[in-house]
């Protein structure tokens, strides 16, 4: 295995080895693209929430959103002795505990204080996260392809919804679903496809970045010909405001920038409280499933292979120590990136070099602001563009996984029942509406979690060689 890693490739699609810098940097920035505006996502939400933008630090926050992100991913790349899977994974903010942290916010009265309860919990949640996953290897046997593809299928069809809010440039826009942003969503996914499949070298394997460049110049040419903005009329005032159209492209976020700045030690105070912190285990307990789930679709989506006991032990460590490492600057829990699996199940690109490429961009980001900037901007409609097909390629990686040992009636029962309550509860979280509050935001939202916990218990409750077709399927 030694002598594995020295080897040098030329080729994107190998794992370990060297490509020429261009072309790595040329494919690891449309890692960046892909994760950049869900990287910071979460914090706008739970930071505007507790008011960070009033106490003055979510600028500081967002800026080290980028460092941590990129810091994380390294260690995944590359690993420090069992930290780390040493596979194409992109770590970034996780937007699965946005539900978690508003309702600690509510029990907590809302503030900074209440955010600092939030990075509290999630500096013991992520400690516990490592410590499980160091004893992972028993545990794997719970984790079989069909409870592992369910759950990718899982975190696609949670994530199929978000791409097409930004295709149509993001529902809290008021020209949510204009022409204009329908015509800069398709014109980026048609781009996508014929550059992946009518062309070949960088163009085809960096199809998505192409795509997304191709959106901005888009939107930069129909700024000289439509007009850039739109009237609304205000629900709460009744005034009617003018405001700018979500596919113009935002130069002022960049000329507004700094050059350079330091990011901040703990801009945030922690505040440890039971309210926060029993939460926020259970949502690190799931969130342990769900790495388990983007480090299944990335070895099958992008390697053609399952996972190895030391890969997701690794992996899971790392998603646990590096919440909690971001926790001190002020940044929630940082996960394996599922637009990042998609973006490999989809190019098949896994080196691992090109891939360090992208996370030392958001190194870079996290010190020169105006790098950030530039990806900031970014209209909500060229990224949908992009994310639509990323999205469900991880539906497809986990189908891939499901019916790798063929299908017969008890996977079909497992993974029916899984994805039933699972992507339902998804949709639907008001059912839960008059259970504790908790429940809610532990089990609603996207829904993996459901889905998480139903495939492995009918996994267990349901032994393999029950199906009468088994034997047919299986062996």
């Amino acid at each position: 295995m030694g002598n594995e890693k020295n080897k040098t490739y030329s080729s994107p699609y190998e794992l370990e080895g060297r490509i020429p810098f261009g072309q790595a940097a040329v494919l690891g920035l449309q890692h960046v693209l892909a994760m950049f505006v869900g990287n910071l996502t979460p914090l706008l939400i739970i930071g505007g929430m507790c008011g960070l933008g009033d106490a003055g630090v979510l600028r500081d926050v967002l800026q080290s959103a980028m460092l941590i992100a990129g810091v994380v991913s390294l260690v995944q790349l590359f690993t420090i002795g069992p930290v780390g899977a040493r596979l194409p994974i992109i770590m970034g903010t996780s937007s699965g505990f946005i539900g978690v942290s508003k309702g600690i916010c509510a029990s907590m009265g809302g503030g900074v204080i209440a955010y600092g309860a939030i990075l509290g919990a999630s500096l013991i949640g992520g400690l516990f996260e490592g410590v499980l996953g160091f004893f992972l290897k028993p545990l794997r046997r719970f984790f079989p392809p069909v409870v592992t593809g369910t759950v990718v299928m899982a975190i696609g069809l949670s994530l199929i919804s978000v791409g097409i809010n930004s295709f149509g440039g993001g529902n809290t826009n008021g020209d949510f679903g204009s022409p204009v942003n329908l015509l800069v969503g398709a014109v980026v996914l048609i781009s996508i496809i014929l550059l992946k499949h009518f062309t070949k070298g960088i163009s085809s394997a960096a199809s998505i970045l192409f795509g997304i460049i191709i959106g901005y110049i888009v939107c930069a040419v129909l700024a000289l010909f439509l007009p850039t903005t739109y009237e609304y009329v205000d629900a709460e005032t009744q005034k009617t405001i003018t405001a700018t159209c979500s596919w113009v492209l935002d130069w002022g976020k960049v000329a507004g920038a700094d050059w350079f700045s330091l990011p901040k030690i703990m801009p945030v105070k922690f505040v440890f409280d039971v309210k926060a912190v029993i939460p926020m285990l259970i949502m690190f307990v799931v969130t342990a499933v769900e790495t388990i789930g983007d480090i299944s679709g990335i070895t099958e989506g992008g390697l053609g292979r399952e996972a190895t006991d030391k890969e997701l032990s690794g992996g899971v460590i790392c998603d646990g120590l590096g919440s909690s490492f971001a926790s001190f600057f002020g940044v929630l829990p940082n996960t394996t990136f599922s637009q990042n699996v998609g973006l490999v199940g989809m190019t098949k690109i896994v080196n691992l070099f090109a891939l360090s490429i992208g996370a030392g961009i958001l190194v870079l980001c996290g010190f020169f602001p105006k790098i950030a900037a530039l990806f900031e901007m970014m209209p909500q409609s060229v990224l949908g563009g992009a994310a639509v097909m990323m999205f469900s390629s991880i539906v497809v990686s986990g189908i891939q996984l499901v019916t790798k040992r063929g299908v017969n009636n008890r996977v079909v029962t497992i993974v029916a029942v899984a994805l039933g309550f699972g992507y339902g509860l998804g949709s639907t979280a008001d059912v839960l509406n008059q259970l504790p509050q908790w429940v809610g935001y532990v089990f609603g939202g996207s829904g993996i979690v459901p889905a998480a916990l139903v495939a492995m218990a009918l996994n267990i409750a349901i032994p393999e060689g029950r199906d009468p077709f088994a034997g047919e399927n299986e062996g």
